[in-house]
C-alpha cells in the first residue's frame, strides 16, 4: 500500500504540468506510511473520514483509485462526479465517508458515524484523520470530550508535520503546548508515534486498532511526520527556506517508505518489491488512461449529489 500511495502521488507529480488536473493538490509524500500501516487492520465496514490531504488515507481505505484520479480530472466519473476535486474524495462502497477544504472540519463527522456504530452495536471503528493545526479547532477539543463520555469507539490520527502551509508551530501554539498532555488530562488514551521502523510500527498499529474496537473506546495518537513536497502543489519548494535544511535531511532519512523497502531487500525481499512495483505501475496508468477518456460533467449534472 506505501508503494502504490508513493507511486500514485510522483505520478500526480510527473504529469501536474500538463494542465489537465484543474484542481489544488495537497501531497502526502513522505507522510503515507502512517495510512499504509494502519489499512493492515482496519476493515471495509469500519469508517473513515480525511482532510485536504486525502490521497494516502482514501488508497489506505481501498478506494477506487480511477475514481480518485477522474476527479482530479474533474471528470464525471470521479468519486464526487468531478466537482469535488483533490480535496473531495468520497467512496461510499468501502466507507470512506469523505474528505473536506475546511480544516477539522471531517472530526466532528467522523466521531457521529462513530457514535452510529456504538448505537447499533457494531464492533466497527471510526478512522478519523488531522493535521496539527486541526487540534487547534474548537470542534477538536468538543468531539474528543463527546468520544470520552458515549465512549465512541474511534481511532483519531492526529498526522504532526509541524507547519501550517508556511507556519511553523511556534508562531501558532505556546511552546509549552502539549496536545497528548492536553488529551490525557480530558480521559481519552493517547499514544505518541516517532518510529517507524516496519515491525515496531506494525505491533503498535495492531494494539492501538484493537484496543479501540475490543474496548469500544477512543484513542488519539499523534504521528510526528513531514511532508516533502510544498504544502499545496506538485513542486518542492525548500528553497523558501522556511525549514531547515538539517531538518528536512532528518526526515528524509526516516522516510517510513524508503525504509521500509531497505528493511524488506535485507530480508531478501527485492524481487517481491519490484513484482509489487511492475503491478502498481500497470494499475495507476490504466487510471490515469481511464481519467484521460472520461468526459466532463454535463450541465444537467450540476445539482445532483446536491441537498434540495
Amino acid at each position: 500500500m506505501c508503494s502504490l500511495i508513493r507511486q500514485v502521488e510522483l505520478e500526480i507529480v510527473n504529469r501536474y504540468k500538463e494542465g489537465k488536473m484543474r484542481c489544488p493538490v495537497h501531497l502526502s509524500i513522505g507522510q503515507e506510511i502512517v495510512a499504509s500501516v494502519l489499512s493492515i487492520f482496519i476493515k471495509k465496514d469500519d469508517f473513515a473520514v480525511s482532510t485536504h490531504r486525502s490521497h494516502a488515507h482514501y488508497l489506505a481505505k481501498q478506494g477506487s483509485l480511477r475514481k480518485m484520479i477522474a476527479e482530479i480530472y474533474g471528470k464525471r466519473t470521479g468519486c464526487s462526479m468531478g466537482k469535488g476535486g483533490s480535496m473531495h474524495l468520497i467512496d461510499k462502497n468501502v466507507n470512506f465517508m469523505g474528505s473536506t477544504s475546511i480544516v477539522g472540519n471531517s472530526i466532528p463527522i467522523g466521531t457521529g458515524l462513530g457514535f452510529s456504530l456504538k448505537l447499533k452495536k457494531k464492533k466497527n471503528i471510526s478512522i478519523i484523520y488531522l493535521g496539527d493545526a486541526a487540534t487547534e479547532q474548537g470542534s477538536f477539543y468538543e468531539s474528543i470530550n463527546f468520544s470520552i463520555l458515549k465512549k465512541i469507539p474511534a481511532v483519531y490520527i492526529c498526522e504532526n508535520n509541524f507547519f501550517s502551509v508556511y507556519s511553523d508551530l511556534k508562531v501558532r501554539q505556546h511552546s509549552k503546548r502539549n496536545i497528548i498532555n492536553s488529551l490525557n488530562s480530558l480521559g481519552i488514551k493517547t499514544f505518541k508515534i516517532t518510529d517507524y521502523h516496519p515491525v515496531k510500527l506494525v505491533n503498535k498499529m495492531q494494539y492501538i486498532v484493537n484496543y479501540a474496537r475490543v474496548n469500544s473506546k477512543p484513542v488519539f495518537i499523534e504521528f510526528l511526520t513531514y511532508r516533502f513536497y510544498e504544502h499545496c502543489g506538485p513542486n518542492i519548494d525548500d528553497n523558501l527556506n522556511y525549514r531547515k535544511k538539517e531538518e528536512i535531511k532528518k526526515w528524509k532519512d526516516k522516510d517510513g517508505y524508503e525504509n521500509l523497502k531497505k528493511f524488506l531487500i535485507k530480508k531478501n525481499q527485492k524481487l517481491f518489491i519490484e513484482k509489487v512495483e511492475y503491478l502498481n505501475r500497470k494499475k495507476i496508468l490504466n487510471a490515469f488512461k481511464f481519467a484521460e477518456k472520461s468526459k466532463f460533467p454535463n450541465k444537467s449534472d450540476l445539482i445532483d449529489g446536491i441537498y434540495k
